[in-house]
């Protein structure tokens, strides 16, 4: 999910960016891509415009919450995007989804497995809207020469020993999911009292953060600048090659299993090409070279048995078994009161 980086920039700067009007179309049209930053392998882009000849205009964003009032706003109009759950039923009750033709998409029935079709159906009742892409889970980094107390909990960040060297997600959603969880509530609550106590919590942790952030909680935890962190999955796995002071855990009290899919906007002005991408996209050894590109867990059961190294095709922390934890649950939309609620609710922990 999710991280805008030099090597983001210089993809984007590898592909037409939506608004510099550059480059030519292709022979056969273009297709316009609004996806996170560092989320797919540019070699995937280049070898499907050369067997397709259709051009691929490429934007980044860092946060659903930046990606999703420029697609309403319709001041770019594009035709594949790669929004959360969450954001995808936020996006599909304000009518900004096209409806999928699967007929053009062959790859993701025959190659995506059923568990990540029956997950996605929490946000996309009937799989008429998207199409899974990644998914992982959200837990805690830390270093095992940095912290020498048990991490199997979210309280391990309000341990004031690690005074400024506790890494916060800066994102309300996420933020917020620690703190309620950490109170024993669901992270889709909108209960105000309970949305109480965790702003609480997380007033009362943030003397102890060292800082909260999107794409930095990777470079720091590799380069030693901080004992513990709140990271995806994905991430993690990264830091841990590099890294292998590096542990990843999923906290006792729960956490998020989140799924990033591809949709297609309502006012897409290239459907097919978009459909097509997509479908390139699915086939196994595409969704191969973008797992090892990004590293965070592919849903594409078929590209999965491609994988040579058994440490990485049976990880726990790529491929976990969740029946093993308690508490998982995925983001729901909550509506745009309890959104309002949300955002000030983390305007005051960021403002204390």
């Amino acid at each position: 999910m999710k991280k805008l980086s030099a090597l983001a920039i210089g993809l984007a700067a590898a592909f037409s960016l939506v608004g510099c009007g550059s480059s030519p179309s292709g022979e056969n049209g273009e297709v316009i891509v609004y996806n996170w930053g560092e989320y797919l392998d540019p070699e995937a882009i280049e070898l499907f415009e050369e067997e397709t000849g259709i051009k691929v205009i490429y934007d980044e964003f860092e946060t659903n919450e930046i990606m999703y009032p420029k697609v309403e706003a319709g001041a770019s109009e594009y035709d594949v995007i790669c929004p959360s759950d969450y954001m995808i039923q936020k996006m599909l009750e304000n009518d900004l989804l096209a409806e999928l033709n699967f007929d053009n998409i062959p790859n993701a029935k025959a190659n995506i497995g059923a568990q990540y079709w029956d997950q996605s159906k929490e946000f996309d009742p009937d799989n008429k809207y998207s199409v899974p892409y990644c998914w992982g889970t959200v837990g805690i980094l830390y270093n095992k020469t940095m912290v020498d107390d048990p991490v199997d909990s979210w309280s391990i960040l309000w341990n004031e020993k690690y005074k400024d060297n506790i890494l916060m997600q800066d994102s309300v959603r996420d933020a917020f999911m620690v703190g309620l969880k950490l109170n024993g509530y669901s992270m889709n609550s909108t209960d105000t009292a309970e949305l109480e106590a965790a702003k609480n919590s997380l007033i009362q942790q943030k003397p102890f953060v060292q800082a909260y952030v999107v794409d930095q909680v990777r470079d720091k935890m590799i380069g030693n600048e901080a004992a513990i962190g709140v990271i995806y999955s994905g991430e993690a796995i990264y830091t841990q090659r590099e890294n292998p002071d590096l542990e990843y855990v999923i906290p006792k009290e729960g956490t998020n299993v989140w799924i990033d899919s591809w949709v297609i906007s309502k006012n897409a002005p290239n459907k097919e090409n978009g459909e097509k991408f997509i479908d390139f996209m699915c086939r196994p050894e595409i969704a191969l070279m973008n797992f090892e590109f990004i590293t965070y867990s592919t849903p594409n059961d078929a590209a999965r048995e491609l994988i040579e190294d058994e440490d990485i095709r049976n990880s726990p922390i790529a491929f976990p078994d969740l029946s093993q934890y308690d508490n998982l649950e995925t983001f729901k939309y909550l509506g745009e009161d309890a959104d309002r609620i949300y955002n000030d609710f983390w305007k005051e922990v960021k403002s204390e």
